[in-house]
């Protein structure tokens, strides 16, 4: 366009570029104020609620420790009783299975299944014809070679006269003579025939070789029973006495070997559970081998039966009573602790700090333990909440009597008795120790 032409000249706005430096300072801007709005919050904030605080730090100290509670028991002597405890099973001490002696039909029986026994009592009978008849021939033989015993006696006597005044022969009178022998000897085996027969005739008539009681009839009359069934008849079982069979360790051995020297261990029998006495006995008999393979050993205690709580093959506990202690020392395990020196307690000083005491454990026994040194009785012993306690830390002690009695109360209510009923007897490999006085565990 020259500047001589009449065509006005057209201005074109200028738009802003988007890579203009305008907008990243507009960001900055906006972050700068939300820093300060935030800043002032925090500020409010702190107003509101700075003074409070300062005005309560002047009057507070420090917060009190708190102190652990424990349960705590005073340890008093009492009697204990050193318990061993061995599964076994019932035995009987005689089981007979009664077999016939002699062939033939059985014609009655005379015992009621289920019912006693007495020794000697008849229990079947088989027919005894035949054997009658067998036995009155052997008597009719015996007769008949007495008689030619006599007779040859006879001769042989008048031989001897006869040779003595040189009528017969030497000879004559040494047959005789052995002619007689052979009729003593006849005679002597139809005596030994006859009491043979006897005997069979005997056999007919089954008695009973031992009191029991009968089982299960196992043959019914009218059939034909032998010598060599062998089946048998009835089987009988002596309940009164009885024997119960059980194992312990071998360990325990050496405790057994003293109570029996020192006389006979008394044996309680009790149920599966452990919760009801069957009967009590005396151990009888420790068995002369160690099983190997279960590192175990056999033992026999031998009960009274009268009541007949025992039957054989029954599952029972056997309870064996190894030692007793008049003054015993006596704490729940679960207040012995272990470290690296050995065992030890918690023992209460007159101001309830809680001192570390070496101990020797005798004997663990279900929840009692045996103490053989380190306590000598009166001391308040931590039985509970050791694990919120170190050496020399103050603590609440806390009576076990209200636990005990809430303990109590609880087993009676899961054993489903009604308040005051007698617990049970203690559970496996506890022991049975005399009631102590108030306060002991």
């Amino acid at each position: 366009m020259t500047p001589h032409s009449n065509h006005p000249i057209e201005i074109q706005p200028v738009t802003p570029n988007p890579q203009s430096p305008q907008k990243p300072r507009n960001r900055a801007l906006r972050v700068v104020l939300g820093l300060a709005a935030i800043g002032l919050v925090v500020l409010g904030l702190l107003r509101a609620f700075g003074p409070a605080q300062k005005q309560a730090e002047p009057g507070s100290g420090p917060k009190p420790e708190r102190k652990p509670s424990v349960r705590v028991v005073e340890l008093r002597p009492r009697p204990f009783s050193v318990v061993l405890e061995g599964l076994g099973t019932v035995t009987p001490l005689a089981t007979v299975t009664v077999k016939s002696q002699v062939d033939g039909p059985l014609v009655s029986v005379a015992y009621r299944e289920g019912h006693d026994v007495r020794k000697g009592q008849l229990l079947a009978e088989i027919d005894p014809r035949p054997f009658r008849i067998r036995l009155a021939q052997a008597r009719a033989t015996v007769a008949r070679d007495r008689a030619q015993l006599k007779n040859a006696q006879l001769d042989l006597n008048r031989y001897e006269n006869l040779v003595g005044r040189k009528l017969i022969a030497q000879q004559q009178l040494d047959a005789q003579r052995s002619q007689v022998d052979q009729l003593l000897a006849s005679v002597a085996a139809d005596e030994a025939n006859v009491a043979d027969a006897e005997l069979q005739l005997q056999y007919t008539r089954i008695l009973s070789p031992i009191d029991g009681v009968a089982g299960i009839r196992l043959v019914d009359p009218g059939n034909l029973v032998r010598a060599s069934d062998t089946s048998g008849i009835v089987v009988l079982t002596q309940l009164d006495p009885i024997a119960v069979v059980f194992t312990l360790p071998q360990d325990d051995l050496p405790r057994l070997s003293l109570a029996m020297a020192d006389g006979t261990p008394k044996v309680l029998a009790v149920d599966r559970s452990g919760d009801r006495v069957l009967g009590e006995g005396t151990l009888k008999v420790i068995d002369n081998q160690i099983n190997t393979q279960t590192a175990s050993v056999r033992l026999k205690a031998e009960f009274k039966n009268a009541d007949r709580k025992l039957w054989p093959n029954l599952f029972v506990r056997a309870r064996i009573d190894v030692a007793h202690r008049d003054d015993a020392l006596i704490l729940p395990a679960s207040a012995v602790q272990h470290g690296p020196n050995g065992s030890y307690v918690y023992v209460l000083t007159a101001d309830d700090v809680a001192r570390m005491q070496p101990i020797k454990v005798a004997l663990l026994q279900g929840e009692d333990a045996l103490i053989e040194s380190g306590l000598t009785g009166g001391e308040r012993v931590v039985v509970d909440g050791q694990e919120q306690i170190k050496p020399n830390t103050q603590v609440v002690p806390r009576d076990s009597a209200a636990d005990k009695g809430r303990a109590a109360s609880e087993g009676r209510r899961r054993q489903g008795g009604p308040e005051g009923q007698r617990s049970g007897p203690a559970r496996s490999g506890a022991a049975i120790p005399a009631a102590g006085p108030q306060g002991t565990p």
